[in-house]
């Protein structure tokens, strides 16, 4: 009983304030913690969204920056692309590439289901999904 609580209780730890990422069939295939850490399914640790919207990799290498407007920046200032408010999301020739619906849905220009991202904002999914692989 023991073993089984401190198990249960080491789980809790890691996935405490974790919303998961999955793919369009609901498997599991990363987690965005709520300081923006990003991992993958196994918990390693793949990328970082800091609170002043600075896009980081596992190796805190800044790679893009999210803007207060919804621009999305690569590491030299580029915008790649946008979110807008009702989540529609656009590369940088504001041709619509997906969308991140209210729900965590998040999908592609078709409106067919790629992902879910329930509980992580919308500009933290699109990045996830849509503008930097982690």
């Amino acid at each position: 009983m023991k073993k089984l609580f401190v198990t249960l209780a080491t789980f809790s730890a890691i996935t405490a304030g974790a919303q998961t990422i999955e793919s369009g069939s609901h498997s599991t295939t990363g987690y965005v913690k709520s300081d923006g850490t990003i991992e993958n399914s196994s918990h390693s640790t793949k990328g970082y969204i800091k609170s002043d919207g600075t896009i980081e990799n596992s190796s805190h290498s800044t790679i893009g920056y999210i803007k207060s407007d919804g621009t999305i920046e690569n590491s030299s200032h580029s915008t790649i692309g946008y979110v807008k408010n009702d989540g529609t999301v656009e590369n940088s020739s504001h041709s619509t590439v997906g969308y991140v619906k209210s729900d965590g849905t998040v999908e592609n220009s078709s409106h067919s289901t790629i992902g879910h991202a329930s509980g992580v904002k919308k500009e933290w999914a699109a990045v996830v999904f849509f503008f930097f692989k982690f």
